[in-house]
């Protein structure tokens, strides 16, 4: 499909870079460019806590080119984790950008596309693309930490946070958070992939649910008007 080769050099891996780890890259998530084309947008929960300054680590983007990877220095410049979503600025020349479709036109039942780095570095630099129908959307909130922490206050906070989310039947591997969720027609990100509902870490590999969660794209576009 046209979209897919259009959309691929748009693809960036999101890790970081450690020159005395092995290896040196600890690769995390998937980003993709938009605006731009130096705008890197993926999930907040992909960017790392927290940074080594002592031991030099940076934050990198991977960008696959054939054969080859490129890395580049990633600053973090907006950070929205109520939504999941995290905006980074690149170094070096522009890539191709995505552009961001209206999530509000969305409807059960349609037919989308996400392309990133399912099961990071075991598969190598090299983007791959699933499908998926949106079976539900529906509302979610951040839960909180304990049940012990849910006193009126909260509970009221919780509904207050609640927005609505798109639930594929696809399955969305570790290493794909931060995924652009697209119309394969026309290639506008409608969302972003942002977690798999699993019963253990472990059975996302070996038996996974094929229930997966994105946030709508109308929410990337007040990340970067600063809303």
């Amino acid at each position: 499909m046209q979209t897919i080769a259009t959309i691929k050099p748009s693809i960036v891996g999101i890790g970081t870079f450690l020159q005395l780890r092995s290896p040196a890259i600890s690769f995390v998530g998937t980003g993709f460019v938009v605006g731009d084309g130096l705008s890197v947008v993926t999930n907040a929960h992909v960017i790392p806590g927290v940074i080594d300054d002592e031991h030099k680590e940076t934050l990198k983007v991977t960008i696959s080119r054939g054969k080859s990877t490129e890395y580049r220095d990633a600053t973090l410049v907006a950070l929205d984790k109520l939504h999941d979503l995290a905006l980074l600025k690149i170094s070096g020349p522009p890539l191709p950008a995505m552009k961001l479709g209206d999530s509000d036109s969305v409807r059960e039942g349609q037919m989308l596309a996400f392309t990133g780095f399912p099961l990071t570095i075991i598969l190598g630099f090299h983007p791959v693309t699933h499908k998926g129908m949106v079976a539900a959307i529906t509302p979610i909130a951040t839960q909180a930490p304990s049940s012990r922490a849910l006193d009126v206050k909260a509970i009221v906070q919780l509904q207050r946070n609640a927005y609505d989310v798109f639930q594929l039947d696809g399955t969305a591997y570790p290493g794909g958070s931060g995924s652009p969720l697209y119309d394969p027609e026309t290639g506008a990100v409608l969302g972003v992939i942002n977690k798999v509902v699993n019963a253990t870490k472990e059975s996302a590999i070996t038996n996974p649910s094929g229930i997966t969660y994105a946030i709508p794209a109308n929410f990337v576009r007040d990340l970067m008007a600063g809303k």
